[in-house]
């Protein structure tokens, strides 16, 4: 079988560039379009995790409050002791 190629076959028709480019831009779209999915998911988890800080960190702040309360409890309890004697 013999092929045969005409001038006109290799040189690139303005449709074919337009079809190339059109081909390109499919592909960075479709890119781009994981990245917004990626980028979505990543800030979801992201939110998540700031809420789940955020809880954990009022939490530690209660407990530390309470603490404080209990320490300066005792100082006033040993304070007072300390009158009484």
């Amino acid at each position: 079988m013999t092929l045969l190629y005409s001038a006109d076959m290799t040189q690139t028709t303005p449709q074919s560039i337009t079809e190339q480019e059109l081909r390109k831009l499919e592909v960075r779209l479709e890119e781009l379009v994981g990245t917004i999915e990626r980028l979505k998911e990543e800030n979801r988890s992201l939110r998540h995790q700031q809420d789940s800080l955020v809880s954990e960190r009022a939490g530690l702040i209660e407990k530390n409050e309470m603490a404080r309360n209990r320490v300066e409890a005792m100082i006033n309890r040993l304070k007072a002791m300390e009158q009484g004697v």
